[in-house]
């Protein structure tokens, strides 16, 4: 059975263990979203925002395939995600700093796993919302938000004040 066939997904939060499989997957989402170029964060780097400094949370999603020992765990995708404040509000919400499920397994569910883990983080936080930004040429990610019911934020424009010359 291929990679793509039916299967059952589970999603886990991301531990020490798992830093250098976090950065390759982030790699891989840099490579697909054809950013590669800009693709300069050393593991070490990210292993410490995770780990180190409280300010980022991930979560690893798994699916389930035939192997020849049976049924087996394959790693299908992750969610990063950080906190961020409404002085609106006077609450916490969590932007979804990058989604990505490998295309092999795209369709399973994984996605819309780490979106809901995402938002039971959030809840579980006393946070009031999930914000993230979509590549305008990623129709297929737009539609999948879409179907879970989330939808652009029209009012709002994304700027950007870049303290160096790489972003």
């Amino acid at each position: 059975m291929s990679a793509a066939a039916a299967g059952t997904v589970r999603v886990r939060p991301v531990t020490r263990d798992d830093a250098s499989l976090l950065h390759a997957l982030v790699r891989e989402l840099a490579e697909y979203e054809n950013l590669l170029d800009r693709f300069e964060c050393p593991e070490a780097e990210l292993e410490r925002e995770l780990f180190g400094t409280g300010l980022l949370d991930a979560a690893i999603a798994e699916c389930s395939v035939d192997g020849p020992n049976g049924g087996e765990w394959t790693v299908a995708g992750f969610a990063l995600w950080y906190y961020t404040y409404s002085t609106f509000r006077g609450r916490r919400g969590v932007y979804l700093e990058d989604l990505f499920v490998r295309p092999a397994f795209r369709g399973r569910g994984c996605g819309s796993a780490l979106l809901s883990r995402v938002s039971e983080r959030a809840k579980e936080t006393g946070c009031h919302r999930v914000d993230w930004s979509v590549l305008s040429w990623n129709e297929s990610a737009k539609a999948f938000y879409r179907s879970l019911g989330a939808a652009p934020v029209a009012e709002w424009e994304w700027w950007r004040l870049s303290m160096d010359t790489s972003s």
